[in-house]
Order: structure tokens, then C-alpha cells, then sequence
């Protein structure tokens, strides 16, 4: 990465009242370069300029920190983290998270495997799958303090995905673009019906560029009924309270 790209992070952290450390900005720096070294040999992500990457993917990643939900030794998993976002930002920023990324295409995860094995994150830990199936493996259901998801479904869909993963008293922390009131009416209603409750929907702007924002939070307020989460594609096909525009 190069000193504009170091200078673009500290800016955009800083807007989000994160002062990285030199060694913050050598992991990403290392980050950016390893993805870019990978994307030119996979197709890993749309974003190629250092820009975009840095606050598409580092800055908007971090977004996910807003609340202080994220704080402290959680055990946390990522779902849909395609190239680790917001996994290895999150990792690096916050060392204490227990992070397992989790994507069903076999090339992202080798690459996060790959990238957190050279940036020493150990406490990485990388999984090829799907919600639906992890949700009723009794390995993975109810086990985590909280899901973190980035721009993945629409919240109906997210919710059903997310809270069977969750122990009663954890989070779903959502990163998505703006949402409507009708899409958050209808995650209202499926947190319900899974376990669950909105208790957070903040608009904000990603820093530096003003592109809408919102985060989600839903808390697990019971267990989740053994009907959810549905079978693999069905959440997505058929979300709960919800006709995809």
C-alpha cells in the first residue's frame, strides 16, 4: 500500500474515532497487497484501485465497530465474508474477537485462510458453508456471542440465517446499504418468529465518500424454533414476512 493509501485508512478510522497503530497500518498494508496479488490471479472482488479498497472494503469493514457491540473476548462468525470483510479488518483491529469467517466458495476462503495465516491471525479461523447447514449443526447453533454480516441478504433473510447460530443474549451485527422502513418492518416481524429483536437500525455515511449506511443490530432474546433455519436456499427464495422488490 502505498503512503496515500496508509494516510486514506488513518483518515477514514479516524472519522470513525479509530487511531490505528503503525502495526494496524502495516496489516493492512500487507492485506491490500495480498489481495491484490490474489485478485489478479481469481476473481476475489469487483474493487482494483487501492481507493476503493481502502474504504470499500478496510474503512466500511471497520463501520461494523460503531455501538461498541464488538468489543471484548467474543466468539463471532462472519457470514458471507467473501474475501474476509468484515473478518480481517475486524481481526486486526480488535485481536481479542474469535472470528470465523464463514463463505460457501472455496477460493475466498483459502484466501483468508491464506491472508490471516500471513498476517498472524490466529485467532482467524476460516470455514467453507452455508448458514442454513451450520445453523443445525449443533457444533454451530446457538454457539456464538455474535454474527457479523456485511451488505449479505435483505434483514428478513439475514436474521433467519443469523440468530439459530446465536446464544440467547448474542448479537446480529448487520453492516447494510440504506434500508427501507418496509424491510425493516419485515425483519422486525422474522426476528420475532426466529428468537429475536431489533433493538438497534442506525443510518450513518461511510467516511470520506457519504455513501448510505445502515447498522442492524437484533438481539437473541430466546432459543430459536428447530423449524429455522430453513432448508439451504429456501430462506433466500421464500424470506419470512417479505416480496423482495
Amino acid at each position: 500500500m502505498t503512503p496515500e493509501g496508509e494516510q486514506l485508512l488513518r483518515d477514514g478510522l479516524g472519522a470513525l474515532s479509530i487511531v490505528p497503530s503503525p502495526e494496524h497500518i502495516q496489516q493492512f498494508g500487507r492485506l491490500h497487497d495480498l489481495l491484490v496479488q490474489r485478485n489478479s490471479q481469481v476473481n476475489l472482488t469487483a474493487l482494483k484501485t487501492e481507493h476503493d479498497i481502502v474504504l470499500k472494503h478496510f474503512v466500511d469493514s471497520a463501520c461494523c465497530l460503531r455501538g461498541g457491540h464488538l468489543e471484548g473476548d467474543l466468539r463471532v462468525i462472519d457470514l458471507g465474508t467473501g474475501a474476509g470483510f468484515p473478518a480481517l479488518p475486524l481481526a486486526i483491529l480488535n485481536p481479542e474477537l474469535w472470528i470465523t469467517p464463514v463463505d460457501s466458495i472455496r477460493k475466498k476462503i483459502d484466501f483468508v485462510r491464506d491472508a490471516a495465516e500471513q498476517l498472524d491471525l490466529s485467532q482467524v479461523q476460516p470455514l467453507i458453508g452455508r448458514a442454513e447447514t451450520l445453523g443445525r449443526d449443533p457444533v454451530h447453533r446457538g454457539r456464538y456471542d455474535r454474527v457479523v454480516a456485511r451488505a449479505v441478504a435483505a434483514l428478513p433473510v439475514l436474521v433467519e440465517l443469523a440468530l439459530p447460530l446465536l446464544r440467547t443474549g448474542g448479537l446480529l451485527v448487520a453492516q447494510k446499504g440504506a434500508i427501507g422502513e418496509d424491510e425493516l418492518d419485515a425483519g422486525r416481524r422474522a426476528a420475532a418468529e426466529v428468537g429475536g429483536e431489533v433493538i438497534a437500525a442506525e443510518p450513518f455515511e461511510l467516511p470520506l465518500l457519504g455513501d448510505a449506511r445502515s447498522l442492524i443490530v437484533v438481539a437473541k432474546t430466546r432459543p430459536t424454533p428447530r423449524a429455522y433455519p430453513r432448508r439451504e436456499g429456501v430462506p433466500t427464495r421464500q424470506p419470512l414476512f417479505w416480496t423482495a422488490k
